[in-house]
């Protein structure tokens, strides 16, 4: 499906889907407790999708009463003793995968997961292999991914500087092995924020667990904790795209219900943007922000990654120039995001230079516009629509219906906004 965005800035006032890195987690702990609750979400993607199937699949229940989604746990004698292997499609949710073959490990599950996309090829290596060192058997053929085996409780490490999705799938699944467990994460860590939104979680659950330094101490034979109704919290990821876009509007864009206290890495997006000029207001509708004076700036990408191609579209209508560094990693997401970001705005009309970690942009006051590529990759549509703010034409997005992975309602909320002149 192709979209075509109209050019020019926008304003008004929007509300953003819950985070799915919040639903990912809250998910995962419901289907791991000991009693049935309820997580009210907005905006359902198709990675919560994959991971709501597979819960499913593992032995939880789960179904609708509106935007309420309630769990029921699953019996963990029941499925440590059925060896009946279980099939989990994870479409190209790498977040599915990393959280829930842990898990699948500490439950005793022998399952096979069905990748899409690009997802077989995501770095994997090291969280495999220190999975099979405590018990675990795990092989993967193709696009399919299959593993049993129970794990054991001892000392485990896990780097920090490859996906923090590895770490997050130990902190759900070493809570429930018989014995204590030992987890270090060696080297720099990046993407701190999402680890801290999994020990928000866990800590929420009612899980104890010790922290020194990079080093988890966690007490095995525990078992989840949530009750009641929880509300997954708005997406910080899903509201950069508007709120850059403000800073392309006179008028400026609201993004209501976002939470400045959340763990979400991604908020930093409000302080690069006052960073490169724009103006950032907070009033009782939400988080306004509106056109300043348009400046470059230096970006380290490390714990904010899902944000570089939504700030590579800001960089490229603002003054001067913006280096974009310790972006390796976005080589190896649903498309090689660094390559397809250059791609995309090239093809707009940006100055853009790719370099080996991250991107160099000299911003313009205007892009041409035209067509561009998503390379089925959900943010670069997005980051595309987004840098129509500051086009000479219509932007047509081609393969626009990959926002349906995280956003399914993007395009329908752009449409909300109104159109103003230059």
């Amino acid at each position: 499906m192709n979209i075509t965005v109209k050019k020019g800035p926008r304003s008004g006032i929007v509300s953003v889907p819950s985070s799915k890195s919040a639903a990912h987690r809250l998910l995962i702990c419901a289907a791991l407790s000991n009693e049935e609750c309820g997580i009210k979400l907005t905006g359902l993607s198709k990675d919560i999708t994959a991971t709501m199937d597979c819960l499913k699949n593992m032995g939880a229940g789960i179904s609708a009463e509106g935007s309420t989604f309630l769990v029921r746990p699953v019996n963990k004698e029941k499925a440590s003793a059925d060896t009946k292997e279980r099939r989990l499609y994870c479409g190209e949710s790498g977040s599915t995968l990393r959280f829930l073959l842990p898990v699948c490990g500490a439950l005793g599950i022998s399952a096979v997961f069905h990748m899409e996309g690009r997802l077989p090829e995501r770095p994997m290596t090291e969280l495999t292999d220190e999975l099979v060192r405590h018990g675990m058997r795990i092989e993967k053929n193709g696009s399919l991914l299959s593993c049993s085996g129970r794990l054991s409780g001892g000392q485990y490490a896990m780097p920090g500087n490859i996906s923090s999705q590895y770490i997050s799938g130990l902190l759900f699944a070493l809570p429930l092995l018989d014995g204590d467990s030992v987890l270090t994460v060696t080297g720099t860590v990046e993407s701190k924020g999402y680890i801290d939104m999994t020990e928000d979680a866990l800590a929420l659950s009612g899980i104890r667990f010790a922290k020194e330094g990079q080093t988890y101490y966690i007490p095995g034979q525990q078992s989840c904790r949530l009750k009641g109704i929880l509300t997954a919290e708005a997406d910080w990821s899903s509201a950069a795209f508007f709120l850059v876009m403000g800073a392309f509007s006179k008028s400026g864009i609201t993004v209501s219900g976002l939470n400045e206290a959340s763990s979400q890495g991604d908020k930093a997006v409000l302080d690069i943007l006052a960073r490169m000029g724009a103006e950032v207001t907070r009033t009782e509708e939400g988080i306004t922000v509106r056109k300043g004076k348009p400046a470059g700036t230096v970006i380290n990408a490390e714990n904010i990654p899902d944000l570089v191609p939504v700030l590579a579209a800001a960089a490229a209508g603002a003054q001067g120039e913006t280096v974009i560094a310790n972006a390796k990693r976005l080589r190896m997401k649903e498309s090689d995001r660094l390559a397809a970001t250059f791609r995309m705005l090239s093809a707009l009309g940006a100055d853009i230079k790719e370099t080996e970690d991250g991107l160099v942009i000299h911003g313009k006051e205007r892009l041409k516009g035209g067509s561009t590529f998503s390379f089925g990759d959900h943010r670069i549509a997005m980051s595309a629509a987004a840098a129509a703010s500051i086009c000479e034409n219509d932007v047509l997005i081609n393969e626009a219906q990959c926002t349906e992975k995280s956003y399914p309602g993007f395009f329908e909320d752009l449409e909300k906004l109104s159109t103003e002149q230059y």
